[in-house]
């Protein structure tokens, strides 16, 4: 699902236009975005969590000639399924 499909499927279950439910998906990625940046953590009971952690600093190798190469640390999100989601996908 892209996110066409997605501002599709979320007007239908939802009674709201397409410009609406597009407004309120880019309002949720918007809003999400800052508070990890901010080193929130968002919880969304049933849903699942969202949270930023820390990847340090590691050699990796490069695939084409096998020369080993530093990959620098970078903060990375995590998603974590909640319960619920977790039971619908089972």
């Amino acid at each position: 699902m892209n996110k066409a499909e997605l501002i599709d499927a979320i007007a239908a279950e939802a009674g709201l236009t397409k410009a609406d439910a597009k407004k309120a998906l880019d309002g949720f990625v918007n809003a999400t975005a800052t508070a990890l940046k901010n080193g929130d953590r968002i919880s969304l009971v049933g849903f699942g969590s969202f949270s930023v952690s820390q990847r340090s600093a590691r050699t990796g190798r490069n695939p084409q000639t096998g020369k080993e190469i530093k990959i620098a640390a970078k903060n990375v999100v995590r998603f974590k399924a909640g319960a619920e989601l977790s039971g619908k996908v089972n």
